[in-house]
C-alpha cells in the first residue's frame, strides 16, 4: 500500500479549494481495495459501495469536516502544496475497536456522498483501543499539484 491521488482529482483539486475553503472532509477505512483500483473511484458512494472498502466504525468514530485548507503556491519549486491540520478521534475505539487501513482525504460539492470527491488516500495502520489516534499530515502538506 501507499498514498496517492484520486485519478478524478488530479489537476483540480488545488482550484476547488482555491474557490471554497473549508470544505474537505477526512474518512478513515477499516479494509480498503488495492490502490491502483481505488484510486479510480470518482465519487465516495462509488468507493464506500464496493465490497472491498469498508468504513471505520469505531466508538466514538465520526468523519472530520468543515476543515480548514491551507494553499500555498511554491513558485520556486513550481507546485502547490494543500495542508490540513492534524485530525485527532478523542477516545477511539474501546468498547467497538477497527484495525485501520486508509485515510480518505475529500473535497464536499455537496452533502451526499456522490458528491464528496476523494483526492487523496493514505496508509493509517492504526488499531484502537479507547485512546486517543491522530493523524499527523505531513508537514509539507496532505497533498500536492506540481
Amino acid at each position: 500500500m501507499a498514498d496517492g491521488v484520486f485519478n478524478v482529482a488530479k489537476g483540480a483539486f488545488a482550484e476547488k479549494i482555491r474557490d471554497a475553503g473549508s470544505k474537505s472532509i477526512v474518512l478513515l477505512l477499516k479494509a480498503n481495495e488495492a490502490d491502483a483500483t481505488l484510486v479510480d473511484y470518482d465519487d465516495l458512494a462509488a468507493l464506500l459501495a464496493a465490497a472491498g472498502n469498508t468504513e471505520a466504525d469505531f466508538t466514538n468514530y465520526a468523519r472530520k469536516t468543515a476543515i480548514t485548507e491551507t494553499l500555498t503556491v511554491d513558485d520556486t519549486n513550481d507546485r502547490v502544496d494543500v495542508d490540513i491540520p492534524d485530525q485527532t478521534w478523542t477516545s477511539a475505539g474501546g468498547a467497538t475497536n477497527n484495525t485501520l487501513t486508509k485515510l480518505i482525504f475529500a473535497y464536499e460539492e455537496s452533502a451526499a456522498d456522490s458528491g464528496r470527491i476523494p483526492i487523496s488516500h493514505h496508509d493509517f495502520a492504526v488499531t484502537t483501543d479507547g485512546s486517543d489516534i491522530t493523524a499527523q499530515i505531513n508537514a509539507a502538506g496532505i497533498v500536492r499539484a506540481s
